[in-house]
């Protein structure tokens, strides 16, 4: 009998539902040990529908427990994104001068008479560690009826001005507001109406700050949105992020107003917000995005789930000849997976001398240090029953990209099939490459975390080599390590998670 995690095409390390429909990430905060992942949900099918909040705790963010339904819609609306936060002094007067969970989130509702909605913020807290969750009776605690998108809290405390945060998301805009307790809101300022891309509605923002790797002791804040699909962009749904200044009151982007920094360069990974109180948040911040596009998201070719999460992520900030940038690494959770693994060194690649590794069980870690030498474009094919994708370097162009136009399973959208690139500089005239293959998916990390693309694949019949290529000349593979994955659900997996649980 197979495992209830073993369907087709079912992410083995990444984090999908128990059944049916996920998208966004919300309310991710750590408490007492545990990281709560909760998210979009429709309990009711496996396409979007009325939003609920699930609810899954990591105390490694690799292994996931599934937990009830947290949050169901009621009189104020179906339940949107938003987020959650440890109100560690009982500002808010839930909790009788004790610590507890609190969210935030935004609640939906269609006008009678209409196919428009008022969205409006509310509140719930937890007096047991997030199991079950108390809707505050004064719900809703901020509405602004201009507005027909007015959504997707992201609430942190400023140590600063001693209150609490809120950024929001409006229409086209970012509003920023202030609350000594979580219930009664002010508006402070507003960002973004004429800053970034605009190619789809704002969505799912976030607001926190970093220290500068390289930066002398600076630090600066980031803010990340999320950008719905638009019809006219082939890219879809994508998440840009700004570098600057906060004072407990605006932001203010250090960058020209014209300038879009990508968080992804893929094309599948959206939505993505971090995690509020986690450990070492002085230095990183802990990440996880939805891995899916809504140009297609309905349609992708899954049976009894859709939907599931990027690998989680710690960010830092880079100082770079072009300016400070978000560099992105796996947590170190995700490595505990490795089985005993494969190395090649200084093998030449080009047009008749590939590299052929056999590989089967589709979930795999791999590392890969080219030199580009005399070749016009080198990298590696993911095979899959007479089907590949291609994760390669265009040496010409100075472009990383991932081509899926042959990767299998891609009729149920036009713009699924793709080739889509991203700059990137050989630094000391090498190519470094981190690649996460998981069933139905391929997340890469070049430049040490300084490039990101995460792409969804759907092979015909599970993936069955790698094979390493150049094109034009020889490239020089200075080494390649192949690092086999256990699934997740596996026994010997599920009971290291157990034993971890259990200290």
């Amino acid at each position: 009998m197979k495992h209830h995690f073993d369907q087709p095409l079912r992410p083995q390390f990444h984090f999908t539902p128990a059944s049916n429909w996920l998208n966004d990430p919300n309310g991710m905060v750590y408490y007492d040990g545990e990281y709560h992942l909760f998210y979009q949900h429709h309990p009711g099918s496996s396409v979007w529908g009325p939003m609920h909040w699930g609810h899954a705790v990591s105390t490694d963010l690799a292994h996931w427990e599934h937990f009830p339904i947290a949050l169901y819609p009621d009189h104020n609306g179906t339940i949107f994104s938003g987020s959650a936060v440890v109100d560690w002094n009982d500002t808010s007067g839930f909790f009788d001068g004790r610590a507890g969970l609190v969210a935030i989130y935004t609640q939906t509702e269609t006008i009678p008479g209409s196919d428009l909605s008022k969205q409006r913020q509310s509140v719930a807290y937890s007096k047991d560690n997030g199991r079950t969750w108390i809707p505050y009776e004064g719900n809703p605690v901020l509405a602004d009826e201009r507005f027909a998108d007015f959504r997707d809290p992201k609430v942190f405390w400023h140590a600063g001005t001693e209150q609490w945060i809120m950024v929001l998301a409006a229409g086209d805009r970012l509003f920023l507001y202030r609350s000594p307790d979580l219930l009664a809101w002010t508006f402070a300022s507003e960002f973004g109406a004429r800053e970034g891309s605009h190619d789809g509605v704002w969505e799912c923002p976030d607001l926190f700050e970093l220290p500068v790797e390289g930066g002398e002791g600076a630090s600066k804040w980031v803010m990340i949105v999320s950008i719905g699909d638009d019809s006219g962009c082939p890219e879809g749904s994508r998440t840009q992020y700004f570098t600057g200044e906060f004072d407990g009151v605006a932001f203010t982007n250090d960058n020209p107003a014209d300038t879009v920094l990508w968080l992804d360069h893929g094309r599948d990974n959206y939505a993505g917000v971090s995690w509020s109180d986690a450990p070492g948040l002085e230095s990183e911040r802990l990440f996880i995005g939805w891995m899916n596009n809504w140009k297609y998201a309905n349609l992708i070719p899954t049976s009894g789930w859709r939907g599931a999460m990027t690998l989680a992520r710690k960010l830092t900030l880079r100082q770079t000849t072009e300016g400070v940038r978000l560099v992105q690494m796996p947590v170190d959770g995700v490595r505990q997976l490795r089985q005993s693994g494969s190395e090649w060194q200084n093998e030449r690649i080009g047009p008749e001398s590939g590299l052929l590794c056999a590989h089967r069980g589709g979930l795999l870690e791999l590392e890969a240090d080219f030199e580009p030498g005399t070749a016009s474009e080198f990298g590696i094919k993911l095979l899959a029953g007479g089907k590949e994708t291609v994760v390669g370097y265009d040496a010409v162009a100075g472009e990383l990209f991932i081509d899926r136009s042959n990767s299998g399973v891609i009729d149920f959208h036009a713009e699924f099939g793709c080739r889509h690139a991203a700059p990137l500089k050989a630094e000391d005239g090498r190519i470094k490459l981190q690649l996460w293959l998981d069933r139905s998916s391929v997340e890469v990390f070049a430049d040490e975390g300084g490039l990101v693309m995460t792409d969804q694949l759907f092979p015909p019949a599970g993936w069955d080599g790698v094979e390493l290529y150049a094109i034009g000349g020889e490239a020089l593979l200075r080494t390649l390590r192949l690092y086999p994955l256990r699934s997740i659900y596996a026994p010997e997996a599920v009971e290291a998670a157990g034993a971890r649980n259990e200290r």
